[in-house]
């Protein structure tokens, strides 16, 4: 029971995060926007956030198992407030240069702290884990994995609500507090998190893996790369400028994208079928629904390309919302299963004493992904729009399929049983 206690604060304590994480998102996009910047300076903004998770997660698991996954816990919980507290001192007076290196400083800040965070609770996972197997353990890394989604769903909600209601200054100083909140709490309820370390791992070791640890984290770098290349920059701008979306409509239907999308992931492990060895069945599957999702942004991006390209756009400006919005949440259902399916794979396949360094280099890699996507997708939407950004979607997810087959060695299946 005290474990079960334990990681129900680790739990709380990165939803909390999560939430100030998927706002903040929100609030630096739909504001630099606003105030005139280009795609690609949009997109140059979060690039220091993707490429501190990079340095985060490659380094973040080795750091966990010499220090402890407390450590890491609150750590990212303090870059965190600091990040949001550094932004909301931004000043209006200041040159578009200065205000551009301030924000990409706050934002590398910020990706510290989200993998931080994300990467002590993910490992928490395998360390805490009850007897079950691995049933079970895809049901817990699903569940996780889906209400993380939904509260960073949420978090774009309220990024787009508070900035239409109190301004920029104003939301990041009300989040900062907020959050400072959560990480008292969980410095005053959290008795003893599981993941201490038990030896101290040379720091040779976060790049010493499997052939099949290298599989699952090029198809997790290809698979977010995948989704942010429209995500990040892409479909907010095409909402706001061709379909004329608000902000708030466009903080909403981001949030809508990302709680249902959290949701189909806590319930991804009913539409696969299980395996006895707990990998073979799962890493099939993992191939088939990832060839599947990319299929999905290349009909989206030749209907979008017929609609606005090949037709009067203004008479067809009803359908366009529709296409998008539908194609979308198909994406949305199909990314959730395959998102939770890699999540699985990299604990199934990891042993428990190497779980954070196996656990950090995986999101090393889902963070370079989301770097290349973040800047792909405001170069892509610069130079063709939407519909290039889409295309460039779909390639990189056959990439992650494509890798994703290619786990399943003796070695590996050995380690699970």
């Amino acid at each position: 029971m005290s474990a079960m206690r334990d990681y129900a604060v680790v739990t709380s304590a990165y939803w909390g995060l999560t939430l100030t994480d998927g706002a903040l998102r929100m609030l630096v996009l739909l504001h630099f926007h606003s105030l005139g910047y280009t795609p690609i300076e949009l997109a140059s903004l979060f690039v220091l956030y993707e490429f501190f998770g990079v340095v985060t997660n490659l380094v973040g698991g080795w750091i966990a198992a010499r220090l402890g996954l407390r450590f890491t816990l609150y750590a990212g919980l303090w870059l965190q407030i600091a990040a949001l507290f550094m932004l909301s001192q931004l000043d209006v007076s200041w040159s578009k240069e200065m205000s551009v290196l301030y924000v990409f400083l706050s934002q590398g800040f910020s990706g510290i702290a989200k993998d931080l965070t994300k990467m002590s609770a993910k490992s928490s996972i395998k360390i805490l884990l009850p007897e079950g197997g691995n049933s079970r353990l895809f049901k817990w890394v699903a569940a996780l994995t889906g209400s993380k989604n939904a509260l960073k769903g949420a978090g774009f909600f309220l990024g787009g609500t508070l900035l239409t209601a109190i301004g920029f200054e104003g939301a990041l100083i009300i989040m900062s507090a907020g959050l400072a909140v959560v990480m008292i709490a969980s410095f005053l309820l959290l008795r003893r998190l599981g993941g201490q370390p038990t030896s101290k791992p040379p720091f040779s070791r976060i790049l010493s893996k499997t052939r099949d640890i290298n599989l699952i984290a090029l198809a997790r770098f290809f698979l977010f790369g995948g989704r942010d290349v429209w995500f990040d920059v892409g479909i907010p701008l095409f909402l706001g400028e061709v379909l004329g979306w608000s902000f708030v409509e466009i903080g909403t239907f981001m949030a809508a994208w990302v709680i249902a999308y959290g949701f189909v992931q806590a319930v991804a492990p009913r539409f696969v079928r299980k395996s006895p060895d707990g990998l073979s069945a799962e890493i099939i599957a993992a191939s088939h629904w990832g060839m599947a999702l990319a299929i999905v942004p290349l009909l989206l991006a030749i209907l979008i390309y017929l609609l606005t390209d090949q037709v009067v756009l203004v008479d067809n400006l009803a359908w366009l919302g529709i296409i998008t919005v539908a194609g979308l949440a198909l994406f949305g259902i199909l990314f959730a299963i395959n998102s939770s399916l890699h999540s699985y794979l990299i604990l199934a396949i990891s042993e428990t004493e190497h779980t954070t360094l196996n656990v950090g280099f995986y999101y090393m890699a889902n963070a370079g992904g989301r770097l290349i996507g973040t800047l792909m997708s405001g170069i892509l939407y610069q130079i063709g729009g939407v519909e290039v950004c889409l295309i460039g979607s779909a390639l990189l997810i056959a990439a992650a399929a494509f890798f994703v087959r290619g786990i399943g060695s003796q070695e590996t299946v050995t380690n699970v049983s």
